[in-house]
């Protein structure tokens, strides 16, 4: 099958994912502690001077948004696996309105 030139950089990414994990990682763990060290330009908030504190309050709320994220999707909507398949009761037909005859 013939791919551009998008799919050939795509699957060069792919094959080289773990290299390009860690390089990434490092490159964010050097970031971090830079922040640790250097003097903030501006403090607008008594914890902007904290140092590595945006990289801490981005962490925890990527968490946050993953963790609200599946319970409201366990909340509202999952359901069972066969949770179309139950009949209403006295109707003589199941949730998808047919009679159930295949």
């Amino acid at each position: 099958m013939s791919t551009g030139r998008t799919g050939r950089i795509l699957e060069a990414l792919v094959a080289r994912r773990r290299p390009l994990r860690n390089a990434t990682l490092v490159v964010m763990a050097l970031l971090v502690l830079v922040d640790l060290f250097k003097e903030p330009a501006y403090e607008r908030f008594p914890w902007d001077g904290i140092g590595g504190f945006i990289a801490f309050y981005g962490f925890i709320s990527c968490v946050l948004i993953i963790v609200v994220s599946k319970a409201l999707g366990y909340a509202f909507l999952y359901r069972r696996e066969d949770y179309y398949d139950d009949a209403p009761q006295g109707t003589g037909r199941n949730a998808r309105g047919d009679d159930g005859d295949a």
